[in-house]
């Protein structure tokens, strides 16, 4: 039957940056689908989360640690490995934006920013893919952004990032599609996060948006859950180095 190729009964997954917004939503979404889910913190125990995963009877463990850290991300796979005894997802969600105009970008935002939203992106995906290599099989699934498309305003380091994170999810998809990894990514549009909370405050930039979104609304972390479930599981195992857009017909203006 078609819908069991959705299921990830048995499957393990690791979602980075869990602890809320489109992470929390992703995480609950797997578990929802049956996947045993490691969830994220950069500071803290992501318990809001944690106990939306044991509402839903998931097996769960929670990790806290600064993914711009390579010591960290080393530690997330080695003990998603170790709880579940193998990882068959990764989603690579973690992520900040630090705001600027480009001639005032500081050289601190820029690091923080590359560190957090692009090279931890390439050490989780190397870390996480060597297990999924020896297995077989495995599902990594990177969020990009619109701005894997858009050069954005007052974010320079943050669209170098998310540009990257377009790139490498199609480098890593060529050497390892043959291999039964399957590496994608998801670019969701404008979301109401923390992340997008300077904008929604900005009266006239908030209008300009959503004056451009077909849908007529922002996003909300829910709308991924389909796409996280779907490029997770079975269903997606001929695609391959994609960048799936969720953004209400943003792009399409």
């Amino acid at each position: 039957m078609i819908l069991d190729s959705f299921s990830l009964k048995g499957k393990s997954a690791l979602v980075t940056g869990s602890s809320r917004g489109l992470g929390a939503a992703i995480a609950i979404a797997l578990a929802q689908a049956g996947a045993g889910v490691a969830i994220h913190g950069s500071t803290s125990v992501p318990k809001a989360t944690q106990h939306k995963l044991e509402g839903v009877g998931a097996k769960s463990i929670a990790l806290v640690g600064d993914v711009g850290d390579a010591d960290v991300s080393a530690m997330l796979v080695e003990e998603t490995v170790e709880y579940f005894g193998k990882i068959d997802i990764l989603v690579n969600n973690a992520g900040i934006i630090r705001r600027a105009s480009a001639a005032d970008y500081s050289e601190e935002d820029w690091k923080a920013v590359i560190d957090v939203n692009l090279s931890s992106v390439f050490r989780l995906m190397q870390l996480a893919g060597r297990h999924m290599l020896k297995q077989g099989s495995g599902k990594i699934i990177n969020i990009a952004s619109l701005l894997t498309f858009q050069g954005g305003i007052l974010v320079p380091a943050y669209a170098a990032a998310k540009g990257g994170v377009g790139q490498l999810t199609k480098a890593f998809a060529n050497e390892w599609a043959s291999k039964g990894v399957n590496v994608n990514a998801i670019a969701p549009g404008y979301m109401d996060t923390d992340n997008t909370e300077a904008l929604k405050k900005n009266a006239e930039r908030a209008r300009q948006i959503l004056e451009r979104i077909p849908a007529g609304r922002w996003g909300k972390p829910e709308d991924l859950a389909g796409a996280a479930v779907f490029l997770a599981s079975a269903a997606s195992d001929y695609i391959h180095g994609h960048v799936l857009v969720v953004d209400g017909g943003w792009l399409n203006r």
